[in-house]
């Protein structure tokens, strides 16, 4: 088999070859964006480049509108005379946007990476002799409605993601990481309420909800040596 770095460099030289397609499909989503579920555009855009015959290789399986009315799934595999099932990999292409800012998250370039991922491991495993030893399909997912809604939730909840050994996904961000550890969020309101009573003839008979407040807030803050380097709290009053 070819080394790890030969196939690395496949894989590169995949990406670079089809850049022009790739910039233009990030471009064409950027300057049409679209709020969650409403992605009809873009979700027409990444199925029509996946359809290409301008791609290099053997042709993606491609399933428009799979499970939601703006998601898609497409997949190549190679093949293996026996053996084991096909190992699943699979990258993640968002594509909403933002109310009133567009595509601020940088969607558009989320949908690009992994639209270029995906090329340059299949790239990287046509490179091998075939047959296969081991069978890999690759699969891409259009996921809409990450900002609002929870676009992933509903294709978990229709099977998207079953039988997939590993998903990829990357996030245009200020950093260069291979890997971000992210957190959950649950969101808490409490309210405080008070009794009004006069502050100097009677203030014994009154109930300080600010008081309350800022007691709690002041014990989070407290509670916060005890919490565990990946978790958060934050408030506001």
């Amino acid at each position: 088999l070819p080394a790890l770095e030969t196939l690395k460099q496949r894989a590169c030289e995949s990406v670079e070859l089809n850049a022009a397609r790739l910039g233009a499909l990030s471009r064409d989503i950027w300057s049409r964006p679209e709020l969650a579920y409403e992605e009809h555009q873009a979700h027409d855009t990444m199925t029509r480049f996946f359809s290409s015959e301008e791609l290099p290789g053997a042709a993606w399986a491609v399933q428009p509108r799979y499970a939601l009315g703006t998601a898609f799934r497409a997949e190549w595999g190679t093949a293996a005379p026996r053996g084991p099932r096909p190992l699943r990999v699979a990258f993640l292409c968002e594509y909403d946007a933002l109310p009133g800012i567009g595509h601020a998250c940088g969607h558009n370039l989320i949908a690009e990476v992994g639209a270029a991922a995906a090329l340059g491991l299949k790239a990287a495993l046509e490179s091998l002799p075939q047959p296969a030893p081991v069978a890999v399909q690759v699969t891409v997912l259009g996921t809409p409605a990450e900002e609002q809604g929870g676009g992933k939730i509903d294709l978990i909840n229709a099977g998207a993601f079953e039988g997939l050994d590993v998903v990829f996904m990357a996030h245009p961000s200020q950093e260069n990481a291979a890997y971000l550890p992210d957190v959950a969020e649950h969101d808490v309101t409490v309210k405080y309420y008070g009794k009004a009573s006069h502050a100097a003839a009677y203030p014994w008979e009154g109930v300080n909800a600010l008081d309350a407040a800022v007691l709690a807030y002041n014990n989070l803050s407290v509670l916060r040596q005890q919490m565990k380097p990946t978790w958060r709290v934050h408030g506001e009053i």
